[in-house]
């Protein structure tokens, strides 16, 4: 397997990225979260995962290994391949991906393109213990701000505010005080909004 790849960026999109690397050009494609973290310059270095198919062989890069290891953790499921996982990829970051799966989500999975109820209930059923156990999750602790979080962002939508405008702000608010409750969540997102 090639762990990673490091050389010059030819060309960039937000689903590929070719590096040239001692000549030879490498497909890689790529999700937004990847995309959103490129350097700006012209050598980078990619943690990289290769998918290898009767009739393909397909190379996936990440600036993240943590985005790498959900990536596989991902194609471990039962009717989940590689476009679907990419695609939760972009749709929401690495560290939504891992609350998401170790608080039981469903709703949080369900909003990435092309997954449905049961796989987004297969994909808990099959990673939360693994997730848990990997990223050392307190699985109370996880709910407990999970609740949090949605009770507020529900209040602020009944205020008229936007939903990805306000899903932005409240995750910042609850990533630097986790214990931070509904009502000061609240107050602190009308300050941003």
């Amino acid at each position: 397997m090639i762990a990673h790849i490091q050389g010059k960026l030819v060309e960039k999109s937000p689903t590929h990225i070719i590096i040239d690397c001692g000549g030879v050009g490498y497909h890689v494609n790529i999700s937004l979260h990847t995309y959103s973290l490129l350097p700006n310059t012209d050598f980078i270095k990619v943690y990289t995962y290769l998918q290898i198919k009767e009739d393909a062989h397909t190379l996936f890069g990440f600036v993240e290994k943590s985005e790498r290891e959900i990536f596989k953790l991902l194609l471990s499921v039962s009717g989940i391949g590689a476009s679907i996982a990419r695609t939760m990829l972009s749709s929401l970051d690495p560290k939504q991906v891992t609350n998401a799966i170790a608080s039981g989500d469903v709703v949080t999975i369900q909003s990435a393109k092309g997954i449905g109820s049961k796989t987004a209930q297969r994909v808990i059923l099959d990673l939360k213990e693994k997730v848990l156990k990997l990223y050392d999750l307190d699985e109370v602790s996880m709910s407990q701000s999970n609740t949090n979080r949605d009770e507020a962002l529900s209040a602020l939508e009944v205020l008229g505010f936007v939903r990805k405008s306000s899903e932005k702000i409240i995750e910042k608010i609850v990533k630097e005080d986790p214990e931070a409750s509904v009502e000061s969540i609240i107050k602190k997102a009308l300050k941003n909004l």
